[in-house]
C-alpha cells in the first residue's frame, strides 16, 4: 500500500511540477506566445515549428492539439494549417522526456529553494516568472525521485516481474501505453512512469518501444474528447491527430523499430533512462519527417472520415472556444475579437432601428428584434467565457484587460437594448400612425447620425486601443448631451404651440433619451480604454524608476 501511495504521490508531484513550470513559461513568453500562434501561415513547415515551440512552452502536446482544435472550431485556422501544428506538437512534447531523463533528482530541493528565494525576494514580474519555472522544474524532479524510489522494492516482487514479461508482446505494450496515457491525459507522465520502472532495471528498451508507440496514440484521446460538440472542421482536426499517430506507430512497428532501436543503443549504450528519452524523441521527429510529405493526404482522409458541411448561424460565437483557455493571452485576444464582432452586430442593429423609425418600416423593426436575440446570446456566451477565464492563472495586466472586456461587453449590450427600444418606438409609430413635423424629423435624424458616429468611433477606439480616438469619443458624446438638451427644449416648445401631437412628443423625447444613453455607453467604452492605457504607462514608469 505504501508503494502505491508513493507512486501516486510522485506522479502527482510530477504533473503539478510540469503544469506549474508550464504556467511560468507561458507568463514569461506572454505576448510572444500570442503572436507566435497568430502566425496562421499556409506554410505547413512553419506550422511544425510553431507547434513544437508552443508545446515546449506550455509543456503539453495535448493542450496544443486541443487549442488547435479550438482554433479550427472558431474558424481561425484551416485543416492545412492545423496539420503542421499537430505534427510539431509531437516533437515539442519530447523535451519533457529529455528533461526527466537527466539525473537531477539530487539537486531538485536546491532548485526549489532557489526558486522560492527568488519568488519572495523580488517584486519584478520577470523574476517571479523565472522563479515559478524553477520551482515547477524542481517539483517535477522531486516527483520523479519519489516514483523511482517507490519502484525499487518492486524488483523483488514476483507478481510485478511476471506482469512485466507481458510487455515482450509489442501489442500488449502499445495497449498499456495507450491506456495509461488516456487515463493520465499526459504522454509526459507516461514517459516519466516508464523511466521510473526502467531505472530499477525491470524493463529494456525493446520492451519500452511499444509503450512509447502506445502513449502517442493515447495522447490523441484528449483532442478527440475535446472535439465532441465542436463543428465538422474541429472533429476533422482531432481525427488528423489520431491518424498521424496511428499511421506513424504502424510504420515504426513494421519497418523502423529495429533500425531506430539500433541507433538508440549506439547513441546511449548504458543508461536506460537516456535510451527511452532518445527513443521517444527519435520516434516523433522521424514520424514527422516520414509523414510530412503526405500531410495533404492525412487532411483528405480526415475529411472523408468526418463527412458533412458546417452550417453556422449568426448567433454562434466565431472566435472564442473553451479549448483556447490553455493559453490565456490567446484566449483574451480572441475574446476581444468576439466582442468587437458583437459590437459590429449591434451597430447593424442600431442602423436598422434608425431606418425602421424614420421610414416606419415594420419589417425592419422585426429584424431589430431578431438581432436583439442574437446579441443577447452572444453576450451570454462571451460573458461565460470571460468568467471562466478569470479562474485561470493570469498576470495583473491580463486581469486589467479582462475587467475592461467585461465592462465593455456590458456597455455594448446596453447599446443593443437601446436600439431595441428605438425599434419598439418605431413599431408604436406604425401601430398608431404617428407622424413628426418636418423640423422634428430633421432634428432627430441629425441626432441619430451623431450618435451613430460616436458609437462607431468607440468601436474603432476599442479595436485600436488608441487614446486619441478614445478622447474623440468623449468630445462627441458631450455634443450629444448638448444636442439632447436643445432638442428636448425645442420639442417641448412645439408641444406647447400644438405643432406636434402629444403621442409624437412622447415618442420623440423617448427616442432622444435612448440616443443620449447610447452616447453615454460609447463614452464608457472609451473611458475604459483610456484607463487601461494610462495604467500601462504608469506601470512602465514605475519599472523605469526601479
Amino acid at each position: 500500500m505504501g508503494i502505491v501511495i508513493d507512486i501516486v504521490g510522485g506522479l502527482g508531484l510530477f504533473l503539478f511540477g510540469m503544469s506549474y513550470m508550464g504556467d511560468g513559461l507561458q507568463r514569461a513568453a506572454g505576448d510572444k506566445l500570442k503572436n507566435l500562434l497568430a502566425v496562421l501561415t499556409k506554410n505547413k513547415l512553419m506550422g511544425v515549428l510553431i507547434g513544437a515551440v508552443v508545446t515546449m512552452i506550455i509543456q503539453s502536446s495535448s493542450a496544443t492539439t486541443v487549442m488547435t482544435v479550438g482554433f479550427v472550431n472558431a474558424g481561425l485556422m484551416n485543416l492545412q494549417q492545423a496539420i503542421g501544428i499537430i505534427m510539431g506538437a509531437n516533437i515539442g512534447t519530447t523535451v519533457t522526456a529529455q528533461l526527466v531523463a537527466f539525473e537531477l533528482t539530487d539537486i531538485a530541493p536546491l532548485i526549489i529553494g532557489l526558486g522560492v528565494f527568488l519568488y519572495f525576494s523580488s517584486k519584478k514580474k520577470k523574476v517571479k516568472d523565472t522563479a515559478q519555472i524553477l520551482i515547477g522544474f524542481g517539483i517535477l524532479f522531486l516527483g520523479m525521485s519519489l516514483m523511482k524510489e517507490a519502484m525499487q522494492p518492486l524488483r523483488e516482487s514476483p507478481i510485478f516481474r511476471e506482469a512485466l514479461t507481458n510487455f515482450n508482446n509489442p501489442y500488449v505494450g502499445i495497449f498499456a501505453g495507450f491506456a495509461i496515457t488516456a487515463i493520465l491525459q499526459s504522454s509526459s507522465a507516461t514517459t516519466a512512469l516508464l523511466i521510473s520502472v526502467a531505472s530499477s532495471g525491470m524493463i529494456s528498451i525493446d520492451m519500452a518501444f511499444p509503450i512509447i508507440f502506445g502513449q502517442n496514440i493515447g495522447t490523441c484521446v484528449t483532442a478527440m474528447i475535446s472535439s465532441i460538440g465542436a463543428n465538422q472542421a474541429a472533429k476533422r482536426a482531432a481525427v488528423m491527430h489520431m491518424l498521424f499517430n496511428v499511421i506513424g506507430t504502424l510504420i515504426f512497428l513494421i519497418i523502423l523499430k529495429e533500425p531506430i532501436e539500433f541507433l538508440v543503443l549506439k547513441i546511449s549504450p548504458q543508461l536506460i533512462e537516456r535510451q527511452i528519452a532518445n527513443a521517444h524523441t527519435l520516434f516523433n521527429i522521424i514520424n514527422v519527417i516520414v509523414l510530412f510529405p503526405f500531410a495533404n493526404m492525412i487532411v483528405n482522409a480526415a475529411e472523408k472520415i468526418v463527412k458533412g458541411e458546417e452550417k453556422q448561424e449568426i448567433s454562434e460565437v466565431k472566435y472564442i472556444d473553451n479549448r483556447l483557455m490553455a493559453t490565456p493571452p490567446i484566449a483574451i485576444a480572441q475574446a476581444s475579437r468576439e466582442l468587437l464582432r458583437m459590437g459590429k452586430l449591434v451597430e447593424r442593429q442600431y442602423n436598422t432601428a434608425i431606418h425602421a423609425f424614420i421610414e416606419k418600416d415594420e419589417e425592419l423593426t422585426k429584424e431589430v428584434f431578431e438581432m436583439e436575440k442574437h446579441v443577447n446570446k452572444l453576450e451570454s456566451c462571451i460573458l461565460d467565457f470571460l468568467v471562466n477565464l478569470t479562474k485561470k492563472s493570469l498576470t495583473d495586466k491580463e486581469r486589467d484587460i479582462l475587467v475592461t472586456l467585461m465592462n465593455t461587453l456590458n456597455d455594448i449590450e446596453r447599446v443593443g437594448d437601446h436600439a431595441d427600444n428605438i425599434a419598439e418606438l418605431a413599431q408604436y409609430k406604425i401601430d398608431n400612425d404617428v407622424n413628426f413635423s418636418d423640423k422634428a424629423k430633421n432634428e432627430i435624424i441629425n441626432m441619430f447620425n451623431l450618435t451613430k458616429e460616436v458609437y462607431k468611433t468607440s468601436l474603432i477606439a476599442f479595436k485600436t486601443a488608441n487614446i486619441d480616438v478614445s478622447k474623440e469619443v468623449l468630445i462627441k458624446d458631450e455634443k450629444i448631451d448638448e444636442l439632447e438638451k436643445s432638442l428636448r427644449k425645442n420639442h417641448i416648445e412645439r408641444l406647447n404651440n400644438s405643432v406636434c401631437s402629444p403621442k409624437a412628443g412622447i415618442i420623440f423625447l423617448d427616442a432622444i433619451g435612448n440616443l443620449e444613453r447610447i452616447g453615454d455607453h460609447s463614452s464608457n467604452v472609451a473611458l475604459a480604454i483610456i484607463e487601461v492605457i494610462n495604467k500601462r504607462k504608469n506601470t512602465i514608469e514605475d519599472k523605469e524608476d526601479e
